[in-house]
């Protein structure tokens, strides 16, 4: 489950599971429709979300927690009109990470409308 997780990440390792689960809830509850995450360069990922209440500040939250334990992410919230776009960056040495998050992102929403 906790596959995309590198060693560099500094969280505990308790709370990996629970950081992962987060992530899975997001993408599961907010990906948008049949919006698959776009991949418009090796190091860059973007997610589309819906939006609602709180969703923006849901979001925010959980980018900032990563950023905290995984400083190798840069994370970019965009809203816009009904829509969130999360724009996932890292560097080179942290490529697979980026591929793993991006399968995981498709993975959790194949079973939505």
């Amino acid at each position: 489950m906790t596959t995309w997780v590198p060693a560099s990440c500094t969280l505990p390792t308790m709370e990996k599971p629970l950081r992962v689960a987060e992530f899975d809830a997001l993408f599961a509850e907010r990906r948008a429709g049949s919006a698959w995450p776009d991949r418009p360069d090796r190091l860059r990922l973007e997610v589309a979300l819906t939006g609602g209440e709180g969703v923006e500040d849901r979001v925010r939250d959980l980018v900032a927690r990563e950023s905290g334990c995984c400083s190798f992410f840069t994370f970019t919230v965009v809203p816009g009109p009904g829509r969130i776009r999360l724009v996932i960056e890292v560097d080179a040495a942290h490529e697979a990470v980026l591929d793993a998050l991006q399968e995981r992102a498709t993975a959790v929403g194949r079973d939505l409308p």
